[in-house]
């Protein structure tokens, strides 16, 4: 059977990435009834995070001794969250994308340095994604929060809840 949504990532150039395994002992993903509640994934690609360090504003000192990233890349660091979400979301809707009703919440997690105010428009990098995939049904409740750190120095951690049929 040929996915609409599995389509549309193709034809915006996009690919669901290989499964890196978890960090920790937990569930990629939970189902009851028609609720997926899927775990934070961040920004891998496989067993390569993409996008290491704080995202640093404008004006913003970066770290002298570490990775950091740009509001560019932040977005984009939350977008491969948003497909590494669809991965696992795939599994739970066996096999089929298209069984997705609607995304009811997102939760964003940017790694920052104090003062950082842009969480939001980082975590439009996952919700753009979900919407242009989904449409009106895409569009979710969030949260966007910044924190000092996250699971192997990532920029950004994304998890959600999903209604399926």
């Amino acid at each position: 059977m040929r996915s609409d949504v599995m389509a549309k990532l193709q034809e915006m150039g996009l690919s669901l990435p290989p499964y890196r395994g978890a960090r920790g002992n937990f569930l990629p993903w939970r189902r009851d009834g028609n609720l997926v509640f899927l775990a934070g994934q961040t920004c891998d690609w496989g067993t390569e995070v993409t996008h290491l360090g704080p995202v640093i504003a404008p004006g913003q000192t970066p770290p002298v001794d570490g990775p950091h990233v740009t509001i560019a890349e932040g977005r984009k660091a939350a977008e491969i969250c948003a497909l590494n979400l669809l991965y696992h979301l795939r599994e739970a809707c066996e096999g089929n994308l298209d069984r997705v009703r609607t995304v009811m919440r997102l939760g964003g997690f940017v790694n920052c340095l104090p003062g950082f105010d842009s969480s939001p428009e980082i975590i439009n990098g996952a919700s753009e994604l979900l919407i242009a995939l989904y449409g009106e049904n895409g569009r979710h409740a969030r949260t966007a929060v910044g924190v000092s750190g996250l699971p192997a120095n990532a920029s950004v951690e994304v998890d959600a809840i999903v209604l399926i049929e």
